[in-house]
């Protein structure tokens, strides 16, 4: 098919994601390999955002590829209550890098249908009803994930889920308090607890937090944070669940983001890296505890794809590459030549409020103004003509990423080599330029 006819058919009929129909015009998307893609024209095009954040182990991996057309050929599905070598040994393979005793998986098509999943689980456990998330964060946009969301994709299609109540969040360059680390003395932890007794603890099943926030701005909380929260759940019998879809998988250098902190949640959520996208597959992870409840309590939960013997078989595969690429430990070390090469860009151009981030997994703020710290774009705001403008530079250059608002991420695939770091942040380094030219 002509890649005239893929756009037109494109446009005519199908409803893309987040966005409004008409004034689309999306890249007719041809073939990948690595850390790139190519368009219908040839055009090449570093992917710095790793589609979504998800081709951990990069685009085509022939292990993977390679898996999921041997499993084809065997199996292609079989029930979710029949036992399958597959899903065998993805538990397996699973449970020899979970943290603490999460040993027991729930699987998904996606990581808002693991939250959904991770919220009923946890009402079942403790008996109570409430569960608490932050309102800068991103869990999914099917209803109980998109009521646990506290970004501007929320409101539009409340109301929500009943018993769902919002905290403020660690965001260290924005403090919502006002303070500054670490005369704060981690102002932000306390405020959860703070909650937590305004809302009356017993009443609270869970806390949902993501182990680094992703697609809301990458914040890093200050050390002290997560293992505070920690206590202060273990303090009320509240469950902390780690939502680690973007974060997780090596993304910040950790197989989890919240190991960064050694703390261990009782659930963690996933999806993206648990295959790199190949096939659509989730789960929710759960200590010995909360598995016990279940083998005598009903699990009041399922999927005609829960396990589907593919989707298992390319996240074996995918393990597998992690393991024997070394990109964990590769993630960490090239995020500290990223970070570096960030800060350089922070001290040249006066537009750069801000860089932050983990092994591969960052973020630039954009600023109008260096001192006020006043965003480039207002958060939530309407008129995003500056947004689409940085966008349309950097496709230009030939770097694919997300531009939200006032943040520019820098999230890579984890095969990115460094001289293609630095290839794409030469062209960011060009569009710094004309932001620099926008501030006043």
């Amino acid at each position: 098919m002509e890649a005239q006819e893929i756009k037109r058919l494109d446009r005519e009929h199908h409803l893309h994601s987040w966005s409004v129909q008409g004034k689309l015009d999306p890249i007719v998307f041809d073939h990948a390999a690595g850390s790139c893609f190519w368009d219908a024209s040839g055009k090449r095009y570093l992917d710095f955002s790793a589609q979504l954040m998800n081709l951990n182990v990069g685009h085509q991996h022939p292990k993977v590829v390679r898996a999921i057309q041997d499993q084809a050929a065997k199996v292609c599905f079989c029930a979710p209550g029949l036992a399958y070598e597959s899903r065998s040994a993805l538990v397996k393979a699973l449970g020899e890098v979970m943290p603490g005793d999460l040993d027991h998986f729930f699987f998904t098509l996606s990581g808002a249908e693991s939250n959904e999943n991770a919220i009923k689980m946890a009402r079942l456990f403790t008996g109570r009803f409430k569960v608490v998330s932050r309102y800068r964060s991103y869990h999914g946009a099917s209803y109980g994930a998109i009521s646990l969301t506290g970004d501007p994709r929320r409101p539009p299609v409340e109301p929500a889920l009943p018993g769902v109540i919002k905290v403020l969040d660690p965001y260290c360059y924005r403090c919502p308090f006002g303070l500054a680390y670490p005369a704060c003395d981690v102002q932000c932890v306390k405020h959860v607890e703070e909650v937590f007794l305004y809302e009356n603890p017993e009443t609270i099943a869970a806390i949902f937090v993501e182990g680094v926030v992703g697609s809301n701005g990458i914040f890093i909380p200050p050390p002290e944070y997560m293992p505070r929260l920690r206590e202060i759940c273990d303090k009320y019998g509240v469950l902390l669940v780690s939502d680690e879809v973007m974060s997780g998988f090596g993304r910040t250098g950790k197989w989890f983001a919240i190991e960064n902190w050694n703390v261990v949640p009782d659930m963690i959520t996933m999806a993206k890296g648990l295959t790199s996208g190949y096939v659509p597959l989730g789960a929710v992870a759960v200590s010995k505890k909360i598995s016990d409840y279940f083998q005598d309590h009903m699990l009041w939960g399922g999927l005609t794809y829960n396990a589907h013997p593919l989707a298992c078989a390319a996240g074996v595969a995918n393990l597998g590459v992690y393991h024997e690429e070394n990109l964990i430990e590769r993630a960490a070390d090239l995020g500290g030549v990223l970070m570096n090469k960030l800060a350089t860009l922070k001290e040249k151009h006066p537009s750069v409020g801000d860089v932050r981030g983990l092994g591969l997994f960052t973020v630039i703020e954009l600023t109008r103004n260096p001192q006020t710290r006043e965003p480039l774009v207002e958060w939530n705001g309407q008129d995003l003509s500056l947004t689409q403008e940085i966008n349309k530079r950097l496709l230009a250059g030939g770097v694919y990423t997300f531009v939200r608002w006032n943040w520019l991420f820098v999230v890579p695939p984890l095969v990115i080599t460094e001289d293609e770091l630095s290839e794409g942040l030469a062209v960011i380094d060009q569009v710094l330029t004309f932001t620099d030219s926008q501030i006043g």
